[in-house]
């Protein structure tokens, strides 16, 4: 699965259709109250131990390489920005950091003011990081033109531009506390528009790169909007994109400690490669979301009977496992002085055909290969035996949880087209012609592994070749495209429309397949713009529709999850279903 964030303001549920993130677990999820977990009754200080499936890369996840739910959990306690998400999947104000207010609807303008926060090094978060985080978000100076290879683009991000890229440049108050964000048109996303994720130390970044804090805000405030069509040579601003994007990308402790700065609850003292993450109480906080633990162990365990292990020897007091069968939850419900946090991920395991390969150019091969896809075999051998009540996924928006699903899968055609296994039709359909299908996952996920075994059980009775790419480092060969086709999941943040333009819209950071539709690149961008909820949702209910009926790929099931948590530990009590997982309000918890 995957890992993004994206955030917005008060107790006010929003679509659930954001910004997603890779990742390589599964889980399901419930309500809350508006301000996160509930006071717990632990002490300060002490030590938590969690146990995690997958192994830190990044302390920025916000680059298609890095785009790893771990990397954005261990984001989630390093940094912070504007807002935060409830398991309600309501966006909460974070007025520690700063507040925001809309003061226009025509033009959608709104304001932000400062609350004075601090990097954990004493620097304060100014005018340089407000540019730089903007800059991201919005590819202002970005002159790229994909098709004619030319130009830049400056941050390659994993998500789009869509929300910023509709923005004027931040006008700021004289002393540089409030600034004003003016939209060119609507933004249904405006209150998630600045996405804690792409937050990063400009200090740090101007002196990685070569240069002071001050010449990479002059940088960024005097280089014009890019022109596609007349590119330009802008090497100070080239060399603030790599840097960016290349020196917070590391999988043990970087030699330069001012990489580690943290503007969380806690910061980052160590890491262990393919091991561990120690994080540590950040003493420099300013904000409302104080962390109550001296320190907290993250550890990489991707085997869920040793996570389990671990809990029952007292090695670690949380454990997520990304990998979720009954046997795991009949093990964990038997362990004394553990609870288990039991619901339904927002999140999705697919198959995604690529369409920038020779094999599927042909929309008849891509629409006989899915006709082989045996999911509702999936589900019943592999998800029913955690949740009775799973079913096949037949939509790419929405998960069956949700409440939007109903009506997108009364008119995507999605079970009429592929709701059955059809080899007599793939046959047909491919006319005597023998594909090879290379097909990319985690093979060091047995529920990827075994659905990988089913899916090419099924497709070579109708002739297709398939080819086993399981790889452990399959994320980082996504954006490649030396595949056919690729089998993962998607953890959504649970609020928002990024996802929209991040997956289905031509070019955007996380279509890894190719995959282009005119009519649902209009679609996308109508329904980014459009704050009538209803209409809103009927535009994504035809995008989902053009998916199925290009033969984009298919959509297997809604994750289920849980979290172990010992008896020792408070202020983990509720379900956290987006990709946040148990991470969501770390600064609550505590050890009793």
């Amino acid at each position: 699965m995957g890992n993004y964030t994206f955030k917005g303001k008060a107790a006010v549920s929003v679509a659930a259709i954001a910004a997603l993130a890779l990742s390589g677990c599964a889980n399901v999820g419930g309500g809350g109250d508006e301000n996160g977990g509930g006071e717990g009754e632990g002490q300060e200080g002490g030590v938590v131990t969690v146990a995690e499936t997958n192994a830190f890369t990044a302390v920025n996840n916000a680059t298609a390489a890095t785009n790893l739910d771990i990397n954005g959990k261990i984001a989630n306690a390093t940094r912070e920005g504007f807002i935060y998400v409830n398991p309600a999947q309501e966006i909460v104000p974070n007025e520690g950091f700063g507040s925001y207010e809309k003061t226009s609807d025509d033009p959608l303008t709104v304001e932000y003011t400062l609350n004075d926060p601090e990097w954990s090094d004493g620097n304060a978060i100014d005018k340089a990081d407000i540019i730089l985080w903007w800059s991201i978000l919005s590819g202002y100076h970005n002159d790229e033109d994909a098709e004619a290879e030319t130009g830049t683009k400056y941050f390659n991000i994993a998500g789009s531009t869509d929300i910023m890229g509709k923005t004027d440049k931040p006008e700021f108050s004289e002393d540089g506390k409030s600034f004003t964000i003016t939209y060119e048109e609507p933004q249904s996303d405006w209150e998630i528009a600045f996405d804690n994720d792409y937050l990063q130390p400009a200090h740090v970044v101007a002196e990685q790169a070569g240069m002071t804090e001050d010449e990479l805000l002059k940088t960024l405030e005097d280089s014009p909007e890019g022109n596609p069509e007349d590119p330009q040579e802008r090497p100070e601003l080239e060399e603030i994109g790599k840097t960016w994007a290349e020196a917070f990308q590391f999988s043990d402790k970087p030699e330069d400690e001012s990489l580690l700065v943290s503007n969380g609850p806690y910061k980052i003292n160590d890491i262990v490669e393919n091991n561990s993450v120690t994080l540590v109480k950040n003493d420099s906080y300013t904000g409302d979301n104080a962390g109550k633990l001296d320190e907290i162990t993250v550890r990489t365990i991707g085997d869920a009977t040793a996570q389990i292990q671990a809990l029952r020897n007292g090695e670690v007091d949380i454990m997520a496992p990304g990998n979720v069968n009954k046997d795991t939850i009949d093990q964990v419900n038997e362990l004394d002085n553990v609870e288990v946090i039991q619901g339904g991920q927002l999140a999705y395991d697919h198959l995604d055909l690529n369409f920038g390969a020779d094999t599927f150019e042909d929309q008849a091969v891509r629409e006989a290969f899915l006709k082989t896809v045996p999911r509702q075999q999936i589900v019943d051998q592999l998800i029913k035996p955690v949740n009775d009540e799973a079913s096949v996924l037949n939509s790419q928006m929405w998960v069956t949880s949700q409440k939007e699903y109903g009506k997108t899968t009364e008119e995507n055609q999605a079970e009429d087209l592929y709701g059955d296994v059809d080899i007599d039709g793939a046959k047909e359909l491919l006319d005597g012609k023998t594909p090879t299908v290379r097909i990319l996952y985690n093979n060091e996920n047995p529920l990827r592994v075994d659905t990988f075994q089913l899916i090419k059980e099924s497709a070579e009775q109708a002739g297709f070749k398939v080819e086993d790419l399981g790889d452990p480092n399959w994320s980082e060969k996504l954006a490649d495209g030396d595949y056919d086709a690729s089998l993962f999941g998607w953890v959504s943040p649970g609020v928002g429309t990024e996802m929209l333009s991040q997956i289905f819209k031509t070019g955007g950071g996380g279509n890894y397949t190719k995959y282009s539709n005119p009519e649902v690149d209009k679609l996308t961008d109508e329904a980014r713009s459009n704050l009538d909820k209803d209409a809103r949702d009927e535009q994504i209910v035809q995008i989902d529709k053009h998916t199925f009926e290009d033969g984009y790929g298919l959509p297997l099931f809604q994750s289920p999850g849980f979290f172990g948590v010992s008896d020792q530990i408070d202020g983990v009590t509720e379900y956290q279903p987006n990709q946040d997982g148990v991470f969501w309000n770390v600064w609550e918890w505590s050890r009793k």
